[in-house]
C-alpha cells in the first residue's frame, strides 16, 4: 500500500512540475525579452546621440545644429540654478490638467454618442466640423478669453485631446459584444448595471489608448499656449532661446520635453498593464 501511495505521489509531483514548467519558461522568456528591449533602447539612443555629436562636430555647424554634449551641460546648469523646475512644472501641470479634463468630458460624451443614435446623427456634422478646425489656430483666441495665465494653456491642451477621447470611447463601445448586452437586457438588467459591468470594462483599453496619444498632444497644447503668451514654461523657454539665437537652449527645451513625454507614456503603460493583466497574460 505504501508503494502505491508513493507511486501516486510521484505521478502528482510530475504532473505539477509539467504544469508549472510552461509558466516558468514563459516568465523567463518575458525577463529575457525585457532585457533585450532595454539593451536595444540603450544602443539605439547611444547611436542617435553619437551620430548627432559626430555630425555637429564634422558635418554641420554646431551653432545651428546644436551639440548633445552642450545640451547636457545646459540641462545640468538648469537643474543647478532651478530654471528646469521653474519652467517644467507649469508645462507638465497644464498638460496633465487638460488631459484629465478631456477624460472627464470626453468619455461621457463618447458614451452618449454611441448609446443614442438620434444624438449621434444630429451632432455628428458639427462634431466633425469642430474636429477639422486646427486647434493651434484657436490659441490666440483662448489667450484673449482666458488670459496669459495657466487657464488658456489648460484649455489648449484640452481642445487637442478631448476629440481623441470622444472618438476612441465611441469606437470602444461599438466594439462591445452586442449579444451580451441583449442577453442582459432580456434578463431585465438596468442600464446602469450594463454600463458598469459591460460597457465601462470594454472601453478601458480604448481610454488608455486615448491617454497614451493624449499625453503628447496635451504637452503640445501647453507648449503652444506658452509660445504665444506666458512668462514661464518650457514653451516660453524655447521661444525666448530662439529669439536670442540660442540654439543650445532651444534643443535643451526640446530634449526635456521629449524625455518628459517618454516618461509619462511609460507610466501610463505601466498602469495599463497593471490594471489589465488578463489582456497581457500569456
Amino acid at each position: 500500500m505504501t508503494t502505491v501511495y508513493s507511486a501516486v505521489e510521484s505521478v502528482v509531483v510530475l504532473g505539477e512540475a509539467k504544469r508549472r514548467a510552461p509558466g516558468a519558461t514563459h516568465a523567463e522568456r518575458q525577463r529575457r525579452e525585457r532585457w533585450r528591449v532595454r539593451i536595444g533602447r540603450i544602443v539605439f539612443a547611444f547611436f542617435l546621440i553619437a551620430a548627432w555629436e559626430l555630425g555637429s562636430r564634422y558635418l554641420f555647424d554646431p551653432f545651428w545644429a546644436g551639440q548633445p554634449s552642450l545640451v547636457v551641460e545646459r540641462v545640468i546648469e538648469m537643474i543647478r540654478n532651478g530654471d528646469l523646475w521653474w519652467h517644467l512644472l507649469p508645462t507638465v501641470g497644464q498638460a496633465l490638467t487638460g488631459l484629465m479634463l478631456s477624460l472627464v468630458v470626453g468619455v461621457p460624451l463618447g458614451i452618449l454618442f454611441a448609446s443614442n443614435k438620434t444624438v449621434e446623427k444630429v451632432i455628428e456634422p458639427f462634431f466633425l466640423g469642430l474636429y477639422s478646425v486646427p486647434r493651434v489656430a484657436l490659441a490666440p483666441l483662448f489667450i484673449l478669453w482666458f488670459g496669459i495665465g495657466p487657464s488658456s494653456k489648460v484649455v489648449m491642451a484640452f481642445s487637442l485631446v478631448v476629440f481623441i477621447v470622444i472618438l476612441n470611447t465611441y469606437e470602444g463601445i461599438r466594439g462591445v459584444d452586442r449579444d451580451l448586452i441583449d442577453m442582459l437586457r432580456a434578463m431585465r438588467a438596468s442600464r446602469l448595471y450594463i454600463l458598469r459591468k459591460v460597457i465601462l470594462p470594454g472601453i478601458v483599453p480604448w481610454i488608455f489608448a486615448s491617454v497614451r496619444v493624449g499625453v503628447g498632444l496635451a504637452l503640445v497644447g501647453s507648449v503652444v499656449g506658452e509660445l504665444l503668451g506666458s512668462n514661464r514654461g518650457l514653451g516660453w523657454y524655447i521661444e525666448n532661446a530662439a529669439a536670442r539665437i540660442d540654439v543650445i537652449g532651444v534643443f535643451s527645451g526640446l530634449v526635456v520635453l521629449m524625455i518628459v513625454g517618454m516618461l509619462l507614456n511609460e507610466i501610463v503603460k505601466a498602469v495599463e498593464m497593471r490594471l489589465l493583466r488578463e489582456r497581457y497574460a500569456p
